[in-house]
């Protein structure tokens, strides 16, 4: 929690006035947070959800992979009948996790470079969101 002071008007009439209590307005301000996560989904339903702590990287990101995405397909009963979709952040293009993947999942949905997000778990996070809140 921050609290934040606001000048008022009457304080810029005047020269030095601006820090003088009597032209002083407290405001409290709350930041909303954050809190970022992997997950995977399909119609059916919703396989592992991962919260992630730290900045994410290429290297944490090839973890999450490792660690929950045949899992998560094993929870959704979808043996090798599923197509991978992620988008085009950095993270997810990285070469370390393009050779991961090349091996590990069956077919892959490729977007194109700097093209609209279109990837339905968007949808889910906004829903969850909404939910939270």
């Amino acid at each position: 929690m921050c609290l934040e002071v606001m000048a008022t008007e009457k304080s810029r009439e005047k020269k030095n006035a601006v820090m003088n209590p009597e032209n002083l307005t407290p405001t409290v301000k709350h930041g909303e947070g954050s809190v970022m996560g992997w997950g995977a989904m399909v119609a059916t339903g919703a396989g592992n959800l991962v919260f992630i702590d730290d900045n994410m990287n290429k290297f944490g990101y090839l973890k999450i992979l490792q660690s929950s995405l045949h899992p998560s397909v094993q929870k959704l009963g979808l043996g090798s009948n599923f197509v991978f979709q992620q988008d085009n952040d950095p993270k997810h293009t990285a070469k370390i996790v393009k050779e991961w993947l090349l091996y590990r999942t069956p077919k892959q949905l490729h977007s194109p470079p700097q093209s609209p997000d279109l990837n339905p778990i968007e949808y889910l996070w906004k829903e969850v969101d909404r939910r939270v809140r």
